[in-house]
């Protein structure tokens, strides 16, 4: 019995609920249950409605909202050059200019400083607040110093300072120090090619 009422439960389980389930008994003399009468004589199986609950509704999804990008910080630099003074006249014959420049806030990682002399870079970009320049023609030039970032683009700079360089030129040192034999190639105002030509020694050879 506990058998068949198992089977019975599991085909109620198995069948939608409108369907009906019929019960016989074999040649054997098992009870069979079916949903399928096969023109054997079958009764009718009532069976209990089922303690079944609707699922309940699954929460409606909220659209995401998309996340703004983060604005990119820009610092704000105060530049100044505090050396050489603005119209500073600078006398030094090797051309050698020493810049000294001071920036609020301190440099950001990735940023460098950059000399701009006339207007063009000059020298390799630094994150040292002092630079040495090197042979600069002498008369008057602009100076400036730029921040710039790793792509060595300028983010901010300040205005051109002019100063004057006296630098004694080649020509000046010479008539100071006339050129010697042994100067040629030596000094920078005696170059080889002013190196006058030397007279070869012919000896005289008396007319035969």
């Amino acid at each position: 019995m506990l058998r068949q009422a198992l089977v019975a439960l599991l085909l109620a389980a198995a069948v939608p609920v409108s369907a009906a389930v019929y019960s016989y008994t074999d040649a054997d003399g098992n009870r069979v249950f079916t949903d399928r009468p096969i023109g054997q004589a079958v009764e009718e199986v009532r069976l209990k409605p089922s303690n079944s609950m609707p699922a309940p509704a699954a929460p409606a999804m909220r659209a995401a909202e998309p996340i703004a990008p983060k604005a990119a910080t820009v610092t704000s630099y105060q530049l100044r050059i505090l050396s050489p003074a603005a119209d500073a006249a600078i006398r030094n014959n090797a051309g050698v200019i020493n810049v000294i420049v001071q920036a609020e806030p301190a440099l950001q990682p990735g940023h460098a400083y950059q000399v701009l002399l006339d207007g063009q870079p000059f020298g390799a970009p630094g994150e040292q607040p002092s630079f040495e320049l090197s042979n600069v023609d002498r008369g008057t030039h602009q100076l400036a110093v730029a921040v710039v970032d790793e792509e060595e683009r300028i983010l901010q700079r300040t205005e051109n300072q002019p100063f004057h360089l006296i630098r004694t030129s080649l020509a000046q040192r010479r008539m100071v120090n006339p050129c010697k034999k042994a100067d040629y190639g030596v000094r920078p105002e005696c170059p080889l090619k002013d190196k006058p030509v030397e007279k070869r020694d012919i000896p005289f050879v008396p007319f035969l």
